[in-house]
Formats: C-alpha cells, sequence, structure tokens
C-alpha cells in the first residue's frame, strides 16, 4: 500500500520541515487549482510525469503556467530519447498517486528509486512552493530548500535544471 498524507506529514515532521496545508475541493487541473490563487502564496506546480524509450521514468515539477517543450526535454534531463507520458499504473505503483494528484512529495513512495525528479530552475526561485500532498483535496506549502532536504531524505537527488518557458498568464 502506498503512504498516506498522514505518513507524509509524520515524515516531514521528523526532518524538522514545517509546512502549511489547505484543504479544498478536489482539484484535477492547474485551471481549476488556479481558482485557490490569492488565497495560496508561492509557486504553484505543474507535475509532468514522463518516460523514455528505455522505460526510465522522470517527474518534472514545474510552475503551473511553465510550458515544456516535450519533443526536446529529454536533452536537458538525460533521458535516452524522446519522451512521452507515463501511464497512471507506473504511477501509481512508482508514486502512489493518481492522475490529479501527481506530486513531488511521491518520492515518499518510491523506495525503488525508479523516478528521477526534476525540479524546474525558474520554480525553485520561489521561496515556498505549493503541492498537492499525495492527495488532490490539499494543497501543502514547504520551503523550496526544504522540498529538496525531503526529496534527499527518500533516497532522491533531485536535479534542478531549467527545462521550462513560463507563459504569460
Amino acid at each position: 500500500m502506498p503512504k498516506t498524507q498522514d505518513d507524509l506529514f509524520n515524515m516531514l515532521a521528523e526532518l524538522g520541515i514545517s509546512v502549511e496545508t489547505v484543504e479544498h475541493p478536489p482539484l484535477f487541473t492547474v485551471d481549476e487549482s488556479q481558482s485557490l490563487r490569492g488565497q495560496i502564496a508561492g509557486g504553484h506546480t505543474k507535475n509532468l510525469f514522463l518516460k523514455d524509450k528505455k522505460d526510465r521514468f522522470f517527474l518534472l515539477t514545474v510552475e503551473e503556467t511553465a510550458e515544456v517543450d516535450l519533443k526536446q526535454v529529454h536533452h536537458v534531463i538525460g533521458a535516452s530519447s524522446r519522451v512521452s507520458f507515463g501511464k497512471p499504473e507506473k504511477l501509481m505503483e512508482y508514486l502512489g498517486v493518481i492522475p490529479g494528484a501527481v506530486t513531488a512529495f511521491g518520492a515518499i513512495n518510491d523506495a525503488g528509486g525508479n523516478v528521477t525528479f526534476v525540479l524546474d530552475a525558474a520554480l525553485m526561485a520561489h521561496e515556498t512552493i505549493n503541492a498537492h500532498p499525495l492527495v488532490n483535496t490539499a494543497t501543502t506549502s514547504i520551503r523550496a530548500d526544504d522540498l529538496v532536504k525531503f526529496l534527499r531524505a527518500t533516497g532522491h537527488e533531485p536535479l534542478i535544471l531549467n527545462v521550462s518557458a513560463v507563459s504569460p498568464h
């Protein structure tokens, strides 16, 4: 069974990472989550669960308005080929989340180290980053450096790379 939101919060507390979480109705898309703007400060995330032809998986976490060139991003992230979207079954198997709840916090479920986590440099410029805490009925705010600390604690060394172009709102 994948770890739960409570497991995540317990791990963050053990790491000495303080977060703030806001409960809300289920949000499945960036458009839906933008209805919360103004209530939650900081950089808001969009996550792309991708795979290459060698079945290597990547989670790209970028700012919600960022555009990622899927025909070129493999050059930046070190994939062996062009990337495509990973299947929902692999998303659940590796990160323990469903589509619409994809999050870098899913690293807590990737004990096998099957996923490379890529954080967009533009997103990391924010002091606070907002992400789903394994469910899409809440948003958790975490300091950017604490997100890196969390990922390292799960055994993942995140790559901080320029993978996006931010589009105007």
